[in-house]
């Protein structure tokens, strides 16, 4: 089960290349379920994600890069870049995810819960601006589907 909360961002951390930083490239086969897949640096995965915006079901299955070239071809809308940051924050790391084009300026902090209790009392940092949690908009696999230079 993935419980996680998402926001926009007003302005970024200080120090941001001090955090370690993945670069992540995914893309969408499906989206009702979601099925995407995508590569981390040198590591690549097939993803079903069930329904919901705070919590839902998350499967991770393991590809290699022939495999995940295969179905990239197969992929429908978009695909998405985006560097990641991960940067400490208490008990909880914040997943910093800056897009690419055609998505960028867009900036999205996202931070996952061991519960539904914990997710509810998060108090964010400063920096944080809108919990944008219950829009789908914000949704990577919605995002895939955008087109370009629009919402």
């Amino acid at each position: 089960m993935e419980i996680e909360r998402k926001f926009t961002v007003k302005k970024l951390p200080e120090n941001l290349n001090g955090f370690p930083c993945r670069c992540i490239e995914q893309a969408y086969l499906n989206v009702d379920p979601v099925i995407r897949i995508r590569r981390q640096d040198d590591t690549y995965f097939l993803t079903y994600k069930g329904s919901g915006l705070l919590a839902r079901e998350e499967y991770n299955l393991p590809l290699n890069a022939a495999a995940y070239a295969h179905l990239l071809s197969k992929a429908d809308g978009n695909i998405i870049s985006k560097k990641r940051f991960l940067i400490p924050f208490g008990p909880y790391t914040i997943e910093l995810d800056i897009f690419d084009a055609p998505f960028a300026p867009l900036i999205i902090a996202e931070v996952e819960f061991p519960n539904l209790e914990e997710a509810d009392a998060f108090v964010p940092p400063a920096w944080f601006d809108r919990d944008v949690t219950q829009d789908p908009a914000y949704h990577n696999s919605n995002l895939s589907r955008r087109k370009c230079g629009g919402k």
